[in-house]
């Protein structure tokens, strides 16, 4: 049977900064604009309410505020996109501690099936894969279904956008495009994997 493009998929878009003019979180921004007809994306707006995870205040923090809203919004996604930096060769603090609340199994491992896709953006000319990498690995932990292929990487942040924060190098658009078809592909393929089998 083939589901492609049968329904639309709400996806949640994780940009793994805080800064407002994060190269990421433009990187996001224009997949909000270039997506397939099959992706709703929606931005999370709301990391810098998540607390630093602590255990002693994990069950009151896991049922309100920035963790509560964070934990709903991806649970109701049909699948996640994470656009990271790479600080010091790995991921940022602030998307570590989003992942580790979000794999806390004690309210419902939100992340375990979860089918996710990751880019990143960097200023300098060796891209983020050594973040992507570090945070490709955290994710395989939590059971979260990462599209192993392709790979976005962009590099020279200031060569692929103008002042505006718009995408406008043709290449890079062109890669963020089949970046998400094969993304909308991926969501379609572990439904299909994962779905129960009737007898």
């Amino acid at each position: 049977m083939n589901l492609q493009h049968q329904s639309i998929r709400h996806i949640l878009a994780l940009p793994g900064s805080l800064r407002a003019g994060s190269y990421n979180r433009r990187l996001l921004e224009a997949a909000m604009t270039c997506a397939p007809s099959g992706l709703r994306i929606e931005l999370y707006e709301g990391l810098t309410d998540v607390p630093m995870f602590n255990e002693d205040t994990e069950a009151g923090q896991i049922r309100q505020g920035g963790v509560r809203r964070l934990r709903d919004a991806v649970a109701a996604a049909d699948g996640l996109l994470i656009a990271t930096p790479e600080y010091n060769q790995s991921l940022p603090g602030v998307l570590k501690n989003a992942i580790d609340w979000l794999s806390r199994p004690a309210a419902g491992e939100v992340l375990a099936g979860k089918p996710v896709a990751i880019a990143g953006v960097s200023a300098g000319r060796w891209g983020t894969r050594l973040a992507q990498a570090a945070l490709r690995h955290t994710l395989t932990a939590t059971e979260a279904h990462v599209m192993p292929a392709p790979m976005l990487f962009l590099a020279e942040a200031r060569k692929v956008f103008d002042d505006a924060g718009a995408l406008r190098d043709p290449a890079a658009r062109d890669g963020l495009r089949a970046w998400l078809d094969a993304f909308l592909r991926w969501i379609e393929r572990i439904q299909v994997e994962h779905s129960p089998v009737l007898a």
